[in-house]
């Protein structure tokens, strides 16, 4: 497989991290990147990278088979747009687009041209989410009735762009997508029937810097997705509930704890003192009936089979493994996540 060329639109936080990743890829070489900002344009000279003076010429050079967008929010349709009309094909950064609209647009438009377009959904390679969906497969607590996604920061929202509505900033399309994207491909086989959330603005004003999430799958299954920037004691990063047991990640880096039912209990519960009154119900299981065990975090792939994925796609010898279908599933819920948010109300959402 020859490697393709790569121009990175954008070489801010993002663009600097694929740029690395275009390094050490073995389908992908860096041609260059573009960005309005000089101190982007110095950065690029002390890397020893080419640096286009607009994005006109970038998408110009016919050297440049593949276009990365790695810009703000608001720019991402229109950026994406041009590439492809140039030629190029396009890796977008998440979120994919501002709306569903936008991102049907790009769709057509790659169908347009027979380019390939593709989300950057980098999140599916981490460990914590590689453990949990593991867990899920393996069937240890059995079949699971509550999926709880939490990602709690404590510094709120950087000030950068992320913190200005115009250029679509917030958590929800920042982390949200990331962690909207992750609960459904947990469960890609089941729609979503009803969504409702709330959004919360401690520190900004403009956007929101955290919102939770209650997903109501069409098996009953439910989950809860969150993101907060303003959590100086973090909750654990996952929790699972299952028929048989329950199971905790606690951050990226830990390893699961589980906790499995050994036996149903065979004896009346005796009723206990808990605080300042009697309870049966509230009753710790005793030891002998609950089986405890650690599973280390399932070590992180990086995204280095996602450029081979798209090096593959277009050699024709590949499925996309992130799906525009997919994509454009994570945006219309995250739409109804903001929805339900604003109108302080359960969405039915079907999809």
């Amino acid at each position: 497989m020859k490697p393709y060329h790569v121009g990175i639109i954008g070489f801010g936080t993002e663009g600097v991290w694929h740029a690395h990743q275009i390094e050490i890829s073995d389908f992908f070489e860096l041609a260059g990147v573009s960005d309005i900002a000089e101190s982007r344009k110095l950065l690029a000279q002390e890397k020893g990278i080419r640096f286009y003076n607009s994005n006109k010429a970038l998408l110009a050079d016919p050297q440049i088979d593949v276009v990365i967008i790695a810009t703000p929010n608001n720019s991402h349709n229109e950026l994406s747009i041009e590439a492809l009309e140039a030629g190029k094909h396009v890796i977008c950064e998440k979120p994919a687009a501002g709306n569903c609209a936008e991102f049907e647009e790009m769709i057509e438009v790659a169908r347009k041209h027979d380019r390939v377009l593709s989300v950057y959904q980098n999140r599916r390679w981490d460990g914590d989410y590689l453990t949990v969906k593991h867990i899920m497969e393996s069937g240890r607590i059995g079949e699971i009735s509550r999926i709880e996604s939490r990602i709690h920061g404590s510094r709120g929202i950087p000030k950068t762009w992320m913190r200005e509505n115009r250029y679509e900033g917030g958590v929800l399309w920042d982390w949200g997508t990331h962690v909207i994207d992750q609960i459904l491909a947990l469960k890609p086989d089941k729609k979503v029937s009803y969504v409702s959330a709330t959004m919360s603005h401690m520190t900004d004003a403009d956007v929101e810097d955290g919102f939770t999430a209650m997903l109501i799958f069409e098996d009953g299954v439910e989950s809860i997705v969150e993101v907060s920037t303003n959590n100086l004691i973090p909750l654990p990063r996952w929790y699972l509930t299952g028929k048989k047991g329950s199971a905790m990640i606690k951050d990226f880096r830990s390893g699961a704890e589980l906790a499995t039912l050994v036996e149903e209990e065979t004896e009346e519960v005796l009723a206990a003192r808990i605080g300042t009154g009697m309870t049966k119900m509230m009753v710790p299981r005793r030891a002998e009936e609950v089986h405890k065990s650690a599973m280390p975090v399932v070590e992180e792939l990086g995204t280095y089979d996602y450029y081979r994925n798209i090096a593959e796609v277009i050699d024709g010898k590949s499925e996309p493994f992130v799906k525009l279908s997919e994509s454009l599933r994570v945006l219309r819920l995250m739409e109804a996540v903001k929805k339900a948010a604003i109108a302080h109300e359960t969405v039915w959402f079907e999809g």
